[in-house]
């Protein structure tokens, strides 16, 4: 069966390409040729690759010019983007010098404009210095004012008013930074923050009694962006400062150097062995350790307190008071003003006590208070400073 199928294809491959006679004439002689089937089917091969190479050639080369290859656009991407550098220098640098030629067509008026927003940052910088850790927040950018003044003249313009930018976002991260740390502690302890930061519209000085920042740039004959950042950095570095004021006026501080040896709340009493109620701190140490107030006050009481044996008591002011028990010896008197670390007694086993320790105790608006978060807000609110 298969050969019967080879000689139909032997013979249909014949009809189509039967033996042909060419006959070629040159110079009055007659040359023959004689194209075999065999031979016509070796053309027709040849012909047919060489049409199905130069379609495939001419369909990859169609390919390759309508989608261009990754490196080509990648190269496109690159110029691009230079390209948009390039444009924004230059729109900077036609922006500066039109700036230049604007009035007189010299660098009066904008050396006019940088010396009032030295101006204003001076205003700033006066209430910024006395605050904890200022002066080492604000040192890189005041560095890099000074050093604009080494540039050339016509890059010190352009330098120094850069360096003004990173100077006022230094001061609003610092003040910003200090208040947020300062009414993070007040939380730990318990209180709240708002208590102690100035109530809106109570803020004063020159930066910031103008509520429209509008108002301020003409008050400090700036640009009115500059002021904006001029009165947020003067907002939040006088919201800072309240807070910093009222934590020092917080028993935040530690009364003795000693370690805690018991703690706040419901605890087994060391004499009745049934639990009992805890209202303070107890800091082990050696006898006559000294003792100092955690807050600036008044000593409200001194003397001997049933149960506590030796005590001092002080007044801070807004509801806060703080006891020292178990004393071995008091050293100020009732009326008498104290600061903040002062000496007050030394510690002892006085009253109802099973050995040498401080009593320590937090009270506000006649209630006792665990004084273990004041102790964690003043460690942060140093931390901050």
């Amino acid at each position: 069966m298969s050969l019967s199928r080879l000689a139909r294809l032997y013979r249909s491959i014949e009809a189509m390409f039967p033996e042909r006679h060419l006959y070629v004439r040159t110079g009055g002689q007659m040359q023959a040729f004689v194209l075999t089937t065999g031979r016509q089917l070796a053309i027709a091969g040849v012909v047919a690759g060489a049409a199905l190479w130069m379609g495939i050639t001419t369909a990859a080369l169609l390919v390759s010019w309508v989608t261009p290859s990754e490196a080509e656009a990648e190269i496109a991407r690159t110029q691009a983007r230079y390209e948009r550098l390039i444009a924004d220098r230059q729109a900077r640098l036609d922006a500066l010098y039109a700036q230049m030629r604007t009035d007189t067509g010299s660098l009066a008026e904008l050396a006019h404009s940088v010396e009032n927003r030295h101006a204003a940052l001076a205003l700033l910088l006066a209430d910024a210095k006395a605050a904890p850790g200022a002066a080492q927040a604000l040192a890189p950018a005041l560095n890099k004012v000074a050093k604009a003044n080494e540039a050339d003249p016509v890059s010190r313009v352009e330098l120094v008013r850069l360096s003004q930018d990173q100077l006022v976002a230094a001061a609003e991260t610092y003040a910003k930074t200090r208040a947020d740390r300062l009414k993070l502690a007040f939380r730990m302890a318990g209180l709240s923050p708002d208590r102690y930061a100035p109530p809106p519209g109570s803020l004063g000085g020159p930066l910031i009694e103008a509520r429209d920042p509008s108002a301020l740039a003409v008050l400090l004959d700036v640009d009115e962006a500059f002021a904006a950042r001029i009165q947020r950095a003067a907002e939040s570095l006088t919201e800072a400062t309240a807070l910093g004021e009222a934590a020092e006026s917080l028993p935040f501080g530690r009364p003795a150097s000693a370690s805690r040896s018991s703690s706040f709340g419901f605890r087994v009493d060391p004499f009745t062995r049934r639990p009992a109620f805890h209202s303070g701190l107890d800091f082990g140490g050696a006898f006559a350790t000294p003792v100092t107030v955690t807050a600036p006050g008044v000593v409200s009481f001194t003397g001997e307190r049933s149960g506590y044996g030796k005590t001092v008591e002080v007044d801070h002011g807004r509801g806060f008071k703080t006891r020292y028990a178990h004393l071995s010896s008091i050293a100020v008197k009732p009326g008498q003003r104290v600061a903040l670390g002062q000496r007050i007694g030394a510690m002892g086993s006085t009253g109802r006590s099973t050995g040498v320790h401080l009593h320590y105790e937090v009270w506000v608006n006649g209630r006792a208070q665990n004084p273990d978060r004041y102790l964690k807000a003043g460690d942060h609110v140093r931390q901050a400073s």
